[in-house]
């Protein structure tokens, strides 16, 4: 019997590099189509805060963003979102939006980490904000109503931390980071930024140990 074979994505949809690398991983899941089921983990950057970011981490981001663009060509930032987003170095409410949106329904995880991104990099909209995933939920044609009740609900919580728990498990400590699942054994893929053929190799090549 063939063994089952699944890619393991651990991210974090506020992840800078995450978004970065988003491109690329979608080369990957092509090539691999047929190869390997690939599944999303959330790995949880950053937990609940309620205060403002201080200042000297909002200008180290910054620089994140800039060598992002400097790494990866063409990835989008805009910097207004550090003048008018009131930012908080919190990314779990983030990821609970996540599963709230596919608990409801099961092809909607992908279009809200898409909805997320995109108002969080290119829209210099706060998805620290419950308001902010509401009206993305919304807008995806989800309940809103139903979706708010999820984003904060104690099963929410649980399933985040049981998500985190088994990122930590495999040792993806960073993000994005790849991990492919063989049966009962785990393997690390190296991420590339800008070339999905040496993840598919390493894939692929893993495939026959």
């Amino acid at each position: 019997m063939t063994a089952t074979r699944t890619l393991i994505y651990v991210h974090d949809p506020m992840c800078s590099w995450c978004w970065g690398f988003r491109p690329t991983f979608e080369r990957l899941c092509d090539a691999l189509s047929g190869e390997a089921t690939v599944v999303r983990l959330l790995g949880g950057l950053a937990a609940d805060s309620d205060q403002p970011m201080p200042a000297e981490l909002q200008a180290t981001l910054q620089d994140t963003w800039r060598r992002i663009q400097q790494r990866i060509p063409g990835t989008g930032f805009n910097f207004d979102f550090w003048r008018d987003a009131k930012p908080r170095r919190s990314t779990w409410p983030a990821c609970r939006a996540v599963i709230a949106a596919r608990r409801l329904d099961g092809d909607a995880e992908e279009p809200m980490i898409d909805a997320i991104q995109r108002a969080y990099y290119l829209q210099a909209r706060n998805p620290s904000d419950d308001g902010t995933l509401i009206a993305l939920a919304s807008q995806l044609g989800l309940d809103g109503d139903r979706f708010a009740h999820l984003l904060n609900a104690r099963e929410t919580h649980a399933v985040l931390a049981a998500e985190i728990a088994q990122a930590r498990q495999m040792g993806a400590n960073s993000f994005p980071s790849l991990r492919l699942r063989l049966g009962d054994s785990i393997w690390p893929v190296p991420v590339d930024y800008t070339d999905f053929e040496p993840m598919r190799d390493t894939v692929l090549g893993l495939f026959a140990v």
